[in-house]
């Protein structure tokens, strides 16, 4: 296991070195409650689930061991009688300064898209427009369903002012399933363009694969994208 930098005390501007998903833990324990693992879990599951992780209970259970380790949070064994007990977390003085300023100063990533329905489109000359059509059809219902779930989370998600930004994070994840149903539509259409500009392929090989006119031609489209953006990056550090 990699060794995790210390804490930075409560007084420090700083924040430890630890994965995203620590600190998607570490800020679900701000709102002000003692949680178990497994209330954790089915937290992520209606809120941070929607756009960004939906976590196992062993995921969880790792990542806390990692914030009581680094002395951003603490924990202690509650039972009630009659009850098998559990272990509550809560967030240190120091967690919440360091989450603080993680969610303020951290670098802005860039979002890591892995769409598999796109992935399949891309090599949509191994099958035929109608197949790929179902395809996108089966997409656009996935997503109408995430859209209604995220509605109704976001809908219930105002019995607490404290969860004024998960209920605004929740809106986000409805708007943001619906832009992949329009975006979706369209590709419906776009298959056709594309199926027709496919058609106009000269010369195939024994499996129906095309054969490049000028083989390798990718290469120079690479270059010359690349050159396009050391160009542009050379203009704004001109300033």
């Amino acid at each position: 296991m990699p060794e995790i930098e210390p804490a930075a005390d409560a007084s420090d501007d700083g924040y430890p070195s630890l994965p995203a998903t620590s600190w998607a833990v570490l800020g679900m324990l701000t709102l002000g409650e003692g949680l178990t693992g497994y209330d954790l879990k089915k937290w992520a599951d209606w809120s941070i689930g929607f756009f960004y992780w939906s976590p196992s209970v062993s995921q969880i259970y790792a990542e806390l061991k990692k914030l009581e380790t680094a002395g951003l949070a603490e924990s202690e064994m509650v039972s009630e009688p009659g009850e098998r007990g559990r272990r509550v977390y809560r967030i240190t003085e120091r967690g919440t300064r360091a989450v603080r300023n993680w969610s303020r100063d951290a670098p802005v990533e860039q979002p890591v898209l892995k769409h598999g329905l796109m992935l399949r489109l891309w090599m949509g000359h191994l099958n035929e427009p109608e197949e790929l059509k179902k395809l996108v059809r089966s997409h656009i219902e996935n997503m109408e369903a995430m859209r209604e779930r995220a509605k109704l989370h976001g809908d219930h998600a105002n019995r607490e002012p404290a969860w004024a930004f998960s209920r605004m994070s929740l809106v986000w994840a409805e708007r943001y399933f619906q832009a992949e149903i329009d975006l979706a539509k369209q590709v419906l259409a776009d298959i056709d363009e594309a199926a027709e500009t496919f058609a106009s392929v000269r010369v195939r090989d024994e499996l129906g694969n095309p054969v490049p006119e000028v083989a390798g031609s990718w290469r120079d489209v690479e270059d010359f994208v690349q050159g396009l953006e050391q160009r542009g990056l050379e203009r704004h550090e001109r300033g």
